[in-house]
């Protein structure tokens, strides 16, 4: 209850859920004392995949016995999530404790949600100065919280696509716009670019950061992966080739993220072994990102069936979601909900041979559309349907044996999910 109750004071330090600045964030970070200057971080920023990258990296440098503090968002269950340090997420009372001390130094004085808590993610994590940090860039990143680091280990670019375009003046709301915001401030250091989708992206990115005068590896070109045998796929950069297990998340698509996580380890020279890589490809921990529920409540009326959940909710992640339901032959039963900001039609458009749609509502995020609106925006799909609640849903849908359910559209969705099972 106490975090709560801080948390809830935090909200109304600013009007605005999100104000793209960082003179709030660099005021309250100088009267902790510019604990960001005395870190070690390899920062993420992109669309998709940034939350599977970094805990690929971390499952690795955990492997490696290397000690981390890790900062991302937005959190799924708890916001404990969003606070790990020495490899450990802080408890209610430490956290409670973090956040409290924050709350005095900042005084009252005015500053967004995001950007107290990237504050007091800061301030804990100069208490580690050897640990490496990884951090998750939040909005666009240019004007993000996360983005006052005077430099860092390393910056990875993970895919970007059309997202969030609610947030950008009404005429620049462009990919352009999106790759410029994201990657045009990137520290110097080591840039390392995942693949990205279509290449005419990739090229946009080249472009806005050929002036950085980091080192830039590029995937397909300085790094890369391939099937090749049942079981393994093949890694390879200029340190050489890795024969690797299949790795214990879901889709190709991690497959693309987890080369991303090696090639920066490995290019930063952090004593990783190929036996820390190959196990710790196999423990990690990815909550809502192609997440497979094997017990609980929910489960248990899903049955035998396997029960998915993706916390998907832009055209790319779509895409590559989909990738994934393909390589499945089977019937695919989904189960959406979805925020009012976003493509919605677009992203259900890369949804093919749909046995059920059923659209729902997020009962707990007031920036959601209605599941019945949802519906009437699916209208054209074959077999959808709206339920109340997640639970009529699923016991709605005519599961045969071997056929899939997915619940998609959005991480707060899938959030609700995990708390009910």
């Amino acid at each position: 209850m106490k975090i709560q109750e801080i948390l809830s004071r935090f909200l109304k330090l600013h009007k605005k859920e999100i104000d793209l600045s960082l003179d709030r964030i660099n005021h309250l970070c100088e009267k902790l004392g510019n604990p960001q200057d005395k870190i070690k971080a390899i920062s993420v920023v992109g669309t998709n995949g940034k939350n599977s990258t970094i805990q690929a990296c971390y499952s690795i440098l955990k492997e490696a016995g290397k000690k981390c503090n890790v900062y991302t968002s937005p959190h799924i269950q708890k916001i404990n999530e969003r606070f790990v340090f020495n490899n450990k997420q802080l408890n209610d009372d430490e956290l409670a404790s973090l956040f409290l001390e924050v709350e005095k130094i900042n005084n009252n004085k005015p500053i967004t949600f995001f950007e107290i808590l990237t504050a007091c993610f800061f301030y804990k994590a100069a208490q580690y100065p050897n640990n490496i940090n990884l951090i998750e860039a939040g909005l666009f990143h240019r004007f993000d919280a996360t983005n006052i680091l005077k430099n860092n280990l390393a910056s990875i670019i993970t895919s970007i696509s059309i997202d969030h375009l609610d947030w950008l003046p009404a005429n620049q709301r462009s990919i352009d716009k999106i790759i410029y915001e994201k990657t045009s401030n990137l520290l110097d250091s080591n840039l390392i670019i995942a693949r990205q989708h279509p290449i005419s992206t990739l090229k946009k990115i080249k472009k806005t950061i050929d002036t950085n005068q980091s080192d830039k590896y590029y995937f397909n070109k300085d790094f890369s992966f391939s099937d090749e045998d049942n079981n393994f796929f093949y890694y390879e950069d200029k340190f050489g080739r890795l024969k690797l297990p299949e790795p214990n998340v879901l889709g190709q698509y991690q497959k693309e993220n987890i080369s991303s996580a090696i090639a920066t380890l490995r290019i930063l020279d952090l004593d990783i072994k190929d036996h820390h890589i190959k196990k710790g490809i196999q423990k990690i921990e990815n909550i809502a990102r192609l997440q497979e529920i094997k017990s609980g409540k929910l489960k248990n009326l899903v049955k035998d069936n396997l029960f998915l959940i993706s916390g998907d909710h832009n055209e790319d992640g779509a895409r590559v979601l989909n990738e994934y339901l393909r390589s499945l032959d089977c019937k695919k039963h989904i189960i959406i909900g979805m925020m009012k900001n976003k493509e919605h039609k677009k992203y259900i458009s890369h949804f093919e041979n749909i046995a059920s749609l059923t659209t729902v509502d997020i009962k707990k995020q007031s920036g959601a559309i209605s599941g019945i609106q949802l519906k009437e925006k699916f209208n054209n799909i074959p077999n959808v349907d709206y339920k109340e609640s997640i639970e009529e849903a699923i016991k709605g849908i005519n599961l045969d044996k071997g056929d899939l359910l997915l619940v998609t559209g959005s991480l707060y969705l899938c959030s609700e999910i995990l708390d009910l099972n």
